[in-house]
Parts: C-alpha cells; sequence; structure tokens
C-alpha cells in the first residue's frame, strides 16, 4: 500500500473512531456530521468523501464481511455442507466479542436507534446476492437458481431472527436446522 492509499486508511479509521465515539458518548440522533468532522480535524466534505452517509461510519468493515461470507462457503473443510458451515459461522461472529463492553454498548447503540437498526440490516442483507452466487458455484448449481438464493436469504435473516432472543445461540441453531434438514415430517 502506498503513502497516499495509508493516509485515506488513515482518515477513515480516524473518521469511523471519531464517529463511534461521538455516538456512544452522545447518542446517534444528537450528533452531526460537522461534530464528527471537527472531532477527526477534517471538513464535513471530506466526510462524506470517505463515507456516504452517516450511518455508514458506524458500519465501515462491509466488504469485509462479504469477503468472509464467500470464504465460508469455498474454503468449508469436505464434508462440511453449506448450511454447517454457515451455522458455524454465524455462531461465531455472534459469540465474538461476547462479554466485551464496548461491543455491549455498539450493540446497544444500533439496536436502539432505528435508522441504524435498519441500516445494518440493509448493509448485511446486500450479502445476498454474492453469498447465493458462491453457494451456486461451490455446488455446481446453475448461477440463478433459487435454491441457492433461498439459502443465502434465510442464512443472512438468521440473525435477525436470533436477536433479542433469550437464546441467541439456540434460535441460530434451530433456524439452521431447518434450513439443512428441513422440517420434521411428523410436523
Amino acid at each position: 500500500m502506498g503513502r497516499r492509499e495509508r493516509k485515506k486508511a488513515a482518515t477513515r479509521r480516524a473518521l469511523a473512531d471519531a464517529a463511534l465515539r461521538l455516538f456512544l458518548d452522545r447518542g446517534f440522533d444528537r450528533v452531526s456530521v460537522r461534530d464528527i468532522a471537527e472531532a477527526a480535524d477534517v471538513s464535513t466534505t471530506t466526510v462524506f468523501k470517505h463515507f456516504p452517509s452517516k450511518e455508514a461510519l458506524l458500519f465501515d468493515q462491509d466488504s469485509d464481511r462479504e469477503a468472509a461470507l464467500i470464504a465460508v462457503v469455498r474454503d468449508r473443510p469436505e464434508g462440511v455442507s453449506v448450511p454447517r458451515a454457515l451455522r458455524e459461522h454465524t455462531l461465531r461472529v455472534h459469540s465474538d466479542g461476547a462479554g466485551d463492553p464496548g461491543m455491549a454498548r455498539f450493540i446497544e447503540l444500533t439496536e436502539s436507534t432505528p435508522a441504524l437498526r435498519e441500516y445494518g440490516r440493509r448493509m448485511w442483507m446486500r450479502h445476498e446476492t454474492a453469498l447465493a452466487a458462491a453457494i451456486a458455484e461451490a455446488t455446481g448449481a446453475p448461477e440463478d437458481d433459487p435454491g441457492c438464493a433461498a439459502l443465502a436469504h434465510f442464512a443472512l435473516e438468521t440473525v435477525g431472527f436470533a436477536r433479542g432472543r433469550a437464546d441467541a445461540r439456540q434460535a441460530i441453531e434451530a433456524a439452521f436446522a431447518l434450513l439443512e434438514h428441513g422440517w420434521p415430517a411428523a410436523g
């Protein structure tokens, strides 16, 4: 990475860090883009050069998440089904940061702010097409296979389904059991 790219990355990181700090201290709705720019010692124009919206400042690792989802499908061990690999990834991501007070505050902020909750959901579900394509490629299905698209959609929706439940892990396990094994014949 060249000097220019390092400087851009540092500015982007400084903006995201300043935004998170201010949002946690004051609440999302009480912080302006100007406040964030001032805290990072840049102009508001610079903020918008790096982030398309105020909400995007909190969800700055989106491309990393998509790459991780695709890798889970492509790089899964032999004999591990796609739903199982996605379940294990979802459980791992869901438990990352468990017990971390900073992560708990971040989750509280995003869950208690309707604009952030909806933006986060839209950002997460943006990965549906890429995940469906990875599933199709890994299984040899046609690129537009509706089964692959459905698995991608419901695997991603599992995160929202589990949110706020008393036992989120159990909810994730139950959802993925349905995705992998279907509804029991007796039911």
